[in-house]
């Protein structure tokens, strides 16, 4: 249902920005359409006639539903090395962040017992560092899998999930347990 705007008596009626089709395109993405164009030209799907319909309709596209159109009927195009880096470098971040919350949560510990250890004179050995060991050993083995030589997204990322559904599992106990 399209929403209205009032201007003096007349309504405009616009679609609804919440639909991908319907949103606005810009200078770049019809750039961008008509490079994929192009380089379907170039592998043998389109011949002289479409590439240039096609090239033309990219340019005066309004909405990604009339550049979606353009495309339709073409293979998706294999990712480029910057689209692949791009891609890396977000998932990696989205794992550290999730890798050092969890570590952070492990680090409570290491607090209490840091406090605890302070409150009885804080002499002798400082035995609290084995608690942090525990905290620390994950982040170091995820970190070196996240930026050592060889990435291990997959691994990180099945790691912290495992990880999550376990303090999912022991907070349904706890919430069990307190009725």
């Amino acid at each position: 249902m399209p929403c209205g705007l009032t201007v003096g008596r007349a309504a405009l009626r616009l679609p609804r920005v919440s639909e991908p089709e319907h949103v606005r395109v810009s200078d770049q993405e019809r750039e961008r359409a008509a490079e994929e164009i192009r380089q379907h030209f170039a592998a043998g799907r389109l011949d002289e006639d479409e590439l240039n319909e096609r090239v033309s309709a990219a340019y005066t596209a309004k909405t990604n539903g009339e550049l979606a159109v353009l495309r339709a009927d073409l293979p998706k195009l294999p990712a480029t090395r910057s689209e692949m880096k791009l891609e890396l470098a977000s998932r990696r971040g989205e794992l550290t962040r999730r890798l050092l919350q969890q570590t952070g949560a492990s680090l409570a510990p290491f607090a209490i017992c840091t406090v605890i250890w302070a409150a009885s004179g804080a002499s002798g050995f400082f035995w609290p560092v084995f608690v942090l060991w525990f905290g620390v050993m994950p982040l170091l083995r995820n970190g070196w899998r996240l930026y050592g030589p060889a990435p291990e997204l997959d691994r990180v990322e099945r790691h912290l999930e495992r990880r999550e559904r376990h303090d999912r599992r022991r907070q349904r106990r706890r919430h069990r347990g307190r009725r």
